[in-house]
């Protein structure tokens, strides 16, 4: 299995994945609007990898970008910057959910760590080719340079099923949050 860092040129594939992928996710159908659903969250993913993953993180993709992860690490010292930059268009994608995304990420901050640590922002594996250990395989180099970095590794999900499956990558759960307004359970975990 070829695991490897992303180019520009895996952007449409990768965005593709992470759509289908995310299509029916508890967190995103809670804080992106409905209407043209599947397009905000397209143009969520392809904001992620294009403006904050790959200029100031790490995104591994496996063949054909049938998996992404997609990391943003303790080397970008500006994050803060861009997140405020890309903020009003996350709020435009957010469409009428922009106030409830808004809520459900303060609801998490206090649950994020404070040090340097490596945060996977985004996985998927695409429909078709989940449960063959892609999605573990693409997790596996951030939580390699994480451990190198001797720095942890954070993640937010949203799925219960999930949260098994990090724990055999070594997460543990540090928090489960009821996300406001009726907003699904969100579990932070750390390794």
């Amino acid at each position: 299995m070829i695991i490897r860092p992303a180019t520009a040129a895996d952007i449409d594939a990768a965005v593709t994945t992470l759509s289908l992928a995310f299509a029916d996710y508890p967190f995103t159908r809670h804080t992106i609007a409905a209407d043209d659903h599947a397009g905000r969250l397209a143009r969520s993913q392809r904001l992620f990898l294009t403006r904050i993953s790959l200029p100031h993180g790490r995104v591994w993709v496996s063949e054909h970008a049938e998996a992404v992860a997609a990391w943003t690490t303790p080397d970008a010292t500006d994050l803060g910057q861009v997140f405020a930059e890309v903020g009003p268009e996350l709020a435009e994608i957010a469409g009428d959910r922009a106030e409830i995304a808004a809520e459900s990420e303060a609801a998490l901050a206090p649950h994020r760590p404070r040090e340097p640590a490596w945060f996977l922002g985004t996985v998927g594996v695409r429909p078709g080719n989940q449960g063959r250990g892609l999605g573990k395989s693409v997790i596996r180099p951030g939580l390699e340079a994480a451990e190198a970095a001797g720095v942890p590794a954070y993640l937010e999900t949203s799925t219960e099923r999930n949260v098994e499956l990090y724990r055999t990558l070594g997460f543990e759960v540090v928090a489960e949050v009821e996300l406001p307004r009726g907003g699904p359970r969100t579990w932070a975990m750390r390794r």
